[in-house]
C-alpha cells in the first residue's frame, strides 16, 4: 500500500508540474511516512549515500571544465574553427552549429549546457544571416544531443556509476555514435538549406595566415579530449582524475596561452560551476533514494522476472526498452531516468546477452532524444526560453531531426558494432 501511495503521489506531482527532483524526494518521503518498515532517518542517509562515490566527483570537475572553456576563450576559438571549416558548405552557420556541438561534446559533457551556450552564441548570428528562428533553435537543440555520447558526457559517467560499468569503455563506445549523429545532422542541414535557400556557400578565398592561426588555436582546445581519453586508457589517471586534469588544462590555456582568463573570471566561473553541479548532484541524490525504496520492495526484481518471462528474445526486449524509454523521456529529466530505470532494465538486458556497455549507449541515446521531445523535454524548454521561440513552432522545425535521431538510435540498437568496435579494439 505504501508503494501505491508513493507512486500515486509521484504521478500527481508530475501532473502539477513539480520539478522532477522535488517530485522524487516528496514521493520517497511519502513512502517512508505511510508504511515503510524503515526509520525516516534512513531516507536522509540514503540521499547522502547516493553521492558517496569517487566516480561522481568527475561530474563537478567536467562541469567546471566546460564553464572554464567559455571564460577562457576556448569556445570562441572552436567556433571560429567550425565556421572556417563550413564556410564553403550550404548553410555554413547551421553546419558550424552542429560542428561546434561535436567539438564541445569532448569538453563540456552536458547537452543542456551546450544547448544553452549555442542558443546564446549562435542563434542571434543565424537570425541575422536570414535563418528563421525556429529552424536555428531546432538545429541548436538537436545538435546538442551529440554532447551526451561523445566523451566525457556526464550521462556516461552517471550510467557507469549506477550500473558498475567501465566508464572508460563507455567513453569509447560513445565516440562513433556521436560522430555518426553529427555527420547525419550536417547532411540533413545541407539538404534543408539547399531546398529552402538558406545561406549559400561563401566563395571568397581564405588566406593561408588565417587558416594557420585559426586552426592552431582550435587544435589547442581539441587536444583536451585526446588527453582525457588517452590518459584513462594508458592508466595515467582515472575518469575522476581526468576531470580534474580537464579543469587544470582549461585554466592553463585560458590564463597563459589565450590570456583571456583572470582571477575575477575564475571566481565567477567557479560560482557558475557550483550551481550547475548542485543541480545535477541533487537529482542524483534524490533519484538514488527513490531507487533504493524500489529495491526494498523488490520492484526491480519483479520487473526483471516479468520481462524475461514475457519477452521472448533480445530483439523484442530492445524494441520494448526503446519504446518505454522514449515515452518516459517525454516527461522525466534524463539523469533521473538513468538512475531510476537503468538498474531495472540493465539486469534484464544482461539476461538476454546484451553487452552492458552497448545497452548503456542505447539507454543514453533514448534519454537524450527525450530532452527534445514534447511535452516536457528539458533541452526543448531551455532553447525555446533563451531564443523566444514558441513551442509549437519548435516542434514543427525539430521533427526532421527527431526522426533522424530515432533512425540512428535503431541503427545503434541493432548493429552493436557501431558502438562496440572501438572499445573492443582499444581495450
Amino acid at each position: 500500500m505504501a508503494v501505491g501511495i508513493a507512486l500515486a503521489a509521484l504521478l500527481l506531482l508530475f501532473v502539477l508540474g513539480t520539478p522532477v527532483a522535488f517530485a522524487l524526494f516528496l514521493s520517497t518521503f511519502v513512502y517512508f511516512l505511510f508504511g515503510a518498515d524503515q526509520p525516516t532517518m534512513l531516507l536522509i542517509q540514503r540521499l547522502a549515500g547516493g553521492l558517496e562515490s569517487i566516480s561522481l566527483l568527475a561530474i563537478p570537475f567536467f562541469i567546471m571544465a566546460g564553464v572554464f572553456m567559455n571564460y577562457s576563450g576556448i569556445t570562441d576559438r572552436l567556433l571560429k574553427l567550425a565556421e572556417l571549416m563550413t564556410r564553403r558548405m550550404h548553410g555554413g552557420l547551421a553546419q558550424a552549429n552542429v560542428l561546434l556541438s561535436t567539438f564541445m561534446g569532448g569538453l563540456s559533457g552536458s547537452n543542456i549546457a551546450d544547448a544553452a551556450m549555442n542558443a546564446k552564441l549562435l542563434v542571434p548570428s543565424m537570425t541575422a544571416s536570414g535563418y528563421p528562428k525556429p529552424f536555428s533553435t531546432a538545429v541548436t537543440a538537436a545538435s546538442s544531443l551529440v554532447t551526451s555520447t561523445i566523451p566525457p558526457g556526464i550521462a556516461l559517467i552517471v550510467y557507469g556509476y549506477v550500473n558498475n560499468v567501465s566508464i572508460g569503455r563507455l567513453f569509447l563506445a560513445g565516440v562513433v555514435p556521436g560522430v555518426l549523429m553529427a555527420v547525419c545532422m550536417m547532411l540533413l542541414v545541407s539538404r534543408q538549406c539547399r531546398r529552402l535557400g538558406y545561406q549559400p556557400p561563401r566563395k571568397e578565398r581564405v588566406s593561408r595566415h588565417e587558416w594557420v592561426s585559426v586552426t592552431r588555436a582550435g587544435i589547442i582546445a581539441l587536444l583536451l579530449p585526446v588527453v582525457v581519453i588517452g590518459g584513462i586508457r594508458v592508466g595515467v589517471f582515472t575518469p575522476t582524475e581526468a576531470g580534474a586534469m580537464a579543469v587544470l588544462y582549461a585554466l592553463i590555456v585560458g590564463m597563459f596561452v589565450y590570456k583571456e582568463m583572470n582571477i575575477g573570471n575564475v571566481a565567477v566561473a567557479t560560482r557558475e560551476s557550483l550551481f550547475a553541479s548542485v543541480n545535477v548532484l541533487f537529482i542524483i541524490a534524490v533519484a538514488s533514494g527513490f531507487a533504493r525504496f524500489l529495491t526494498w520492495e523488490h520492484i526491480p526484481q519483479d520487473i526483471a522476472m516479468l520481462l524475461s518471462s514475457e519477452v521472448g528474445s533480445a530483439v523484442a526486449f530492445l524494441l520494448l526498452a526503446n519504446f518505454l524509454l522514449l515515452t518516459l523521456g517525454m516527461f522525466l529529466e534524463g539523469n533521473a531516468i538513468l538512475i531510476v530505470l537503468s538498474p531495472l532494465l540493465a539486469p534484464v538486458a544482461a539476461q538476454f546477452g546484451i553487452d552492458p556497455v552497448h545497452f548503456g549507449i542505447i539507454f543514453i541515446l533514448n534519454a537524450s532524444i527525450g530532452t527534445i521531445t514534447p511535452p516536457l523535454g528539458t533541452v526543448m524548454f531551455t532553447t525555446c526560453s533563451i531564443t523566444g521561440v514558441r513551442v509549437p513552432d519548435f516542434i514543427r522545425a525539430i521533427m526532421p531531426y527527431w526522426l533522424l535521431l530515432v533512425g540512428i538510435l535503431l541503427i545503434v540498437t541493432f548493429v552493436p558494432a557501431v558502438s562496440m568496435t572501438l572499445p573492443n579494439v582499444i581495450f
